[in-house]
């Protein structure tokens, strides 16, 4: 393997997959890692958009964004125009024009589409045509002949609109892994051919947490530096809410009527310490950039104050800080046990083994992933229901009196989930 395109509905702007959502980081440094490893003597190129100091470390090299879609009137419109080209040279081996898009699929050996669970209906939520314009780009390279991938992805759900074209789409890809058992089934659903379909994890389990000394700083004076009660970490979103949309600026007390009970719960039932953990940054874009607080942290700041009259605040600590993905993680590993409502949050913590419940979605897309996330980590019980806070409160219970065997659960099944996300960069040696 000499060059190795890799492309996808993860093409974001600059910044997105490395500063924003800390969870498109922990997907996105093992996958060049990994693919590094499998292909040592490979030449990388992507759409997505990584920092020079990302290409540089892991040895990549970023491609204009507008190959792929660019949030631009026509960029269907090109790609449609590509397709064209591409179906001529198919039939007829002359390629009769080209585009810098083209140019650069016929450089490569490998096309690989890294798409996440925005394959599919979900994408146009984020573009104009997104969806649809992805599916004529993975196209595109099939028709000039490349072999063609997706990895790592959790498929669907699909609408009507593009479904005939994203099974033709779908079943000329030479190889399709899931990072979750249920998009298999999504797939089947939606009558989609899927011989080629392997069941791997996500490469996410494969990120690693900071060293603890590097964090001790920012846990010091926390309810995690010299405990004196167990201390459960929770992690919410925007999703997480009942009324939309989920970058939110304002929120109400009512917003949070189910989590204060939980909260409440978690004190005076459990006698545990919550400490509230964003698991997002923000950042200004260069020439001036800066990291900064994040949509969950505003998120989180409000839930706080509305609880900083009452008897409960005592006991609630607000991580305030701006930390890497690395040092999230390994704040994370120090809870006793963690509720979740960003699953790669959750990953964080099942990874480190540390008991986890799952906050569902109350709006938004549809997210079957949360629950196949869960299945793969044999951590079905433990998925909650936001709008209540009994359900909340039992699953919370339950896990939380099981947490010792709960841990010893996840420690044995750890490495062969781990192997099972490398294995989504082994079998690209088949290919």
């Amino acid at each position: 393997m000499k060059r190795i395109l890799v492309i996808g509905q993860c093409t974001l702007h600059w910044g997105r997959m490395e500063f924003g959502n800390i969870g498109n980081y922990y997907i996105v440094e093992p996958l060049f890692r990994e693919l590094h490893r499998v292909f040592p003597h490979a030449e990388i190129v992507t759409t997505m958009q990584m920092t020079k100091e990302f290409q540089e470390r892991e040895n990549i090299q970023v491609l204009p964004m507008d190959m792929y879609y660019a949030w631009q009137d026509n960029d269907l419109e090109i790609a449609q125009k590509e397709y064209e080209i591409a179906k001529k040279y198919n039939q007829t081996g002359i390629l009769e024009d080209t585009t810098p898009y083209m140019e650069e699929v016929m450089k490569s050996d490998l096309v690989i589409d890294f798409s996440g669970d925005i394959w599919g209906a979900n994408a146009d939520l984020f573009g104009k045509n997104r969806f649809l314009t992805g599916l004529l780009k993975d196209r595109i390279a099939q028709l000039l002949n490349k072999k063609t991938v997706m990895i790592a992805g959790s498929p669907g759900p699909f609408d009507e609109s593009n479904l005939y074209f994203a099974r033709e789409v779908f079943e000329n890809f030479s190889l399709v892994t899931n990072r979750e058992e249920l998009s298999l089934d999504i797939l089947k659903q939606f009558k989609f051919d899927t011989k080629n379909v392997i069941t791997c994890a996500c490469p996410s389990v494969l990120f690693s947490a900071a060293p603890q000394n590097n964090i001790n700083k920012y846990i010091a004076n926390t309810p995690l530096y010299n405990k004196t009660n167990n201390v459960v970490g929770f992690i919410l979103c925007g999703w997480n809410i009942q009324t939309g949309p989920f970058n939110r600026e304002t929120y109400y007390k009512e917003d949070f009527t189910e989590y204060i009970k939980l909260i409440e719960y978690c004190i005076k039932t459990l006698n545990c310490k919550v400490c509230l953990l964003s698991h997002s940054n923000g950042f200004e874009l260069p020439p001036h950039f800066k990291l900064k607080q994040g949509r969950d942290y505003n998120l989180l700041e409000q839930l706080c104050n509305f609880i900083k009259d009452s008897d409960l605040s005592k006991d609630v600590y607000l991580f305030d800080g701006i930390y890497s993905p690395a040092e999230t993680k390994a704040i994370i590993k120090n809870f006793d046990l963690l509720i979740s409502g960003r699953i790669h949050g959750a990953v964080a913590g099942l990874t480190n083994n540390i008991p986890t419940v799952i906050i569902d979605y109350a709006n938004g897309p549809k997210a079957h992933k949360l629950k196949g996330f869960a299945k793969l980590f044999d951590n079905e019980s433990y998925i909650a229901n936001p709008l209540d806070a009994g359900d909340m409160i039992n699953k919370v219970k339950l896990c939380y009196e099981k947490r010792q065997i709960v841990k010893n659960r996840l420690e044995e099944i750890m490495p062969s989930i781990q192997d099972k996300a490398r294995q989504n960069f082994e079998l690209l040696k088949g290919i």
